[in-house]
């Protein structure tokens, strides 16, 4: 599975942006997808999944209520539309793949991801 983030910039704090995640190579519908983010100087941490349906969602605490991820299986893409953005939310975001094999939730863990994309850029200024 290739995976193609895009859709990160400059934002003042309490604007909005919109990543977008472009998946190919494999059925996107068999896959969980997820996006984590990774501050400079800092470990990368989990932001949101969903599961193949788009169904099942998760969220970091610290996101939950202004982050929405959603997908669109017949565009091969998923997606982070982030609201009410906070200068701790600058990082580099990743989206990240793996099979869907039946879990009734889709994992936190950056571990069990098989697929990863490149970075897009937030910043968020003050």
């Amino acid at each position: 599975v290739q995976l193609q983030a895009s859709g990160g910039g400059l934002v003042q704090a309490g604007g909005s942006l919109r990543l977008s995640c472009a998946a190919s190579g494999r059925t996107f519908s068999n896959y969980i997808m997820g996006w984590f983010r990774q501050a400079p100087g800092k470990e990368r941490e989990f932001v949101s999944a969903v599961d193949w349906s788009g169904i099942r969602t998760l969220y970091a605490d610290s996101v939950k209520g202004r982050f929405t991820i959603s997908r669109d299986n017949t565009k091969n893409t998923v997606y982070l539309q982030m609201n009410n953005l906070k200068p701790e939310d600058t990082a580099a975001y990743y989206c990240a793949s793996v099979a869907d094999s039946g879990r009734y939730y889709p994992p936190r863990s950056q571990d069990e991801y098989s697929y990863w994309g490149q970075g897009t850029q937030v910043t968020v200024s003050s």
